[in-house]
């Protein structure tokens, strides 16, 4: 056990919400914070070890927010204990799923309405202050972090600024919405009843788009998949304007992460092949970003 891991068992063992932890185990796939699982009295508990990530705008006092907020809708499971740096969830003994889970389009259908009650239901259980994730702003500052860190990557940034720019002046007017800003599939949970969305991090007011279109573009939803996805979300199909909104976005969500994974390589931690990671996502990215220019000039 490297001496990281040791730290994040030895502090579990200490929380004060468990009385004898008999078990603790790391889960693998967080690329943010570390993840266990913990038996405890005959429960099992989630528990997720973070400090706050001003590079990444990770504020934990938002996370909890909106963990909280997302349980009292019936979203995520519910929250058993916090502290700094410290969260702790109920256990929910299910399916992690995979891009390879959303071929069935039930899922998506489940997906589709899952995200649809948190854009619904979580402002209003939302208690505190909580942050606003316009993508834009968050990828502007991505690439000036790049710049300043002298990434192997640095001279394609005054391309990615421009490209940027051009996808938020496509967005147009927009009501935001409480989102999750992070529809990765692993971020979704489903059990023998139901569904959950887990994992707020980036959770903020956004365009509810960009959550439609993140969650389509995070799981190779496409075509006419893509369409009843949507069409499932709005009640109708969009119009001209929503489609070029949807679009940009769709490209924002992919720039996105591609300029985190561009940051993470330099100042990131956590055991994963950012570079990896980093060459997928402008890989898609680019192919996206023209099929935008080709429909909308």
């Amino acid at each position: 056990m490297n001496d990281r891991l040791q730290r994040g068992v030895d502090r579990i063992q200490h929380l004060t919400c468990f009385t004898n932890p008999t078990r603790i185990d790391p889960i693998s796939g967080g690329i943010t914070n570390q993840n266990f699982s913990v038996s405890d009295g005959g429960k099992r508990y989630f528990v997720r070890l973070g400090d706050d990530i001003p590079i990444h705008g990770v504020m934990r006092f938002n996370e909890l927010n909106a963990s909280l907020a997302a349980a009292r809708s019936g979203i995520s499971p519910p929250v058993v204990h916090h502290e700094p740096g410290v969260l702790v969830l109920e256990f929910i003994e299910g399916q992690t799923l995979s891009a390879e889970n959303f071929r069935d389009f039930g899922n998506v259908e489940k997906a589709v309405a899952l995200v649809r009650d948190c854009h619904d239901r979580i402002a209003l259980n939302l208690r505190g202050p909580v942050l606003m994730f316009w993508v834009f702003h968050v990828v502007r500052d991505y690439l000036a972090t790049i710049q300043e860190s002298n990434h192997r990557l640095s001279d394609i940034v005054p391309a990615l600024k421009a490209d940027n720019e051009m996808l938020e002046q496509a967005v147009g007017p927009m009501t935001p919405v409480f989102s999750h800003n992070d529809l990765l599939p692993g971020n979704f949970i489903l059990d023998e009843k139901r569904m959950w969305l887990i994992d707020w991090d980036y959770a903020g007011f956004n365009s509810p788009l960009f959550d439609l279109g993140g969650f389509c573009t995070n799981n190779n939803i496409a075509g006419a998949e893509e369409e009843t996805a949507v069409n499932l979300y709005l009640g109708r199909g969009m119009d001209s304007a929503e489609r070029k909104s949807f679009e940009a976005l769709k490209c924002a969500s992919l720039l996105r992460e591609t300029a985190w994974s561009m940051v993470s390589e330099v100042h990131s931690q956590i055991d994963f092949d950012y570079v990896a990671y980093t060459a997928t996502n402008l890989e898609h990215f680019q192919e996206s970003k023209e099929r935008f220019r080709s429909h909308f000039g």
